[in-house]
């Protein structure tokens, strides 16, 4: 067994395939000497995906982002990435080449990457099937925010749902967040300005939460948070945090005195419960927190 486990070491560490495995807060904990070399890492470095996009973009290496404003390209590509067991898809580098990507994601949240060089197919071939990716990427993403959307939000809560059903699912919460009097905010400082709040408050919640949940906008200015293999407590735990942390904000340094905060209504799943009958009850808290005098959470048992 030693001797296998020494030979998959030399095959990984001699492989032309980019191989690299991510914690579940997103940190870089192995990566072979092929995928170092291409995004630009020394051997000692375990960097965050987000500050290793953010370097290389900065310094030409690396992937190729098409976006004219990188952070709101990450905000959006962390939407994604992580949150299904696994996802396959194309990217290409700086250098050139033309990778065909795989995220394979454990149930505590490690992830195991690989890329194999594509750059050899027809560049007509890849035009079509990076179209294709474009328009998939479009259909799950919210235009204005650049977070996950509705149609993207229901197909993870039903992802969740059906995993619920197999031999190894744990505890799972999910949680409506909804912005208190938006329509105020609208009515006095006008719709570009309600627009800047919805995009502030995307920005703020994405990189505070595990890279496993799910955060997307659902409509208008309501909001849902996936929490997989979550217990209530901890879901209670990480949805004060937001809420504290979107009270205390200055999101318009243009209007220091303007701030907003948010109302949470939070439900753990239950056994045969469908997707329909959960978001339900997370509604329903929603509407109580909402009664019961906004800016806090409320958790319907």
């Amino acid at each position: 067994m030693t001797q296998i486990s020494d030979r998959l070491a030399e095959l990984q560490e001699n492989s032309a395939v980019l191989i690299a495995v991510y914690d579940e807060e997103d940190r870089l904990r192995y990566a072979n000497p092929a995928f170092r070399s291409t995004y630009a890492i020394e051997p000692d470095e375990t960097p965050l995906w987000s500050e290793l996009m953010r370097r290389n973009t900065r310094m030409g290496r690396g992937t190729i982002i098409r976006a004219a404003d990188f952070e709101t390209w990450l905000v959006s590509a962390q939407s994604r990435r992580g949150k299904l067991p696994f996802r396959a898809f194309e990217t290409d580098v700086v250098d050139g080449r033309w990778f065909w990507m795989t995220e394979t994601v454990q149930k505590d949240g490690w992830m195991l990457c690989i890329a194999s060089d594509i750059t050899h197919l027809k560049q007509s071939e890849r035009d079509v099937r990076q179209d294709r990716d474009f328009a998939l990427r479009a259909s799950q993403t919210d235009e204005l925010t650049g977070i996950s959307n509705r149609r993207f939000m229901m197909s993870a809560l039903e992802s969740l749902i059906a995993h619920q059903g197999s031999a190894d699912a744990g505890v799972g919460c999910i949680c409506i967040i909804d912005l208190d009097f938006f329509k105020r905010i609208n009515d006095i400082y006008g719709h570009q300005f309600g627009d800047d709040v919805l995009i502030d408050f995307s920005r703020r919640v994405q990189p505070v939460i595990r890279r496993r949940d799910s955060f997307g906008r659902i409509g208008g200015e309501e909001f849902m948070l996936i929490l997989p293999d979550t217990t209530l407590a901890q879901a209670e735990l990480i949805i004060e945090r937001i809420i504290a942390m979107v009270r205390g904000a200055c999101p318009k340094p243009s209007v220091p005195c303007f701030s907003y905060t948010c109302s949470a209504g939070l439900a753990e799943l239950r056994p045969g419960e469908t997707a329909r009958e959960v978001y339900a009850r997370a509604d329903e808290a929603l509407y109580n927190a909402k009664q019961s005098g906004r800016d806090r959470l409320k958790i319907v048992a």
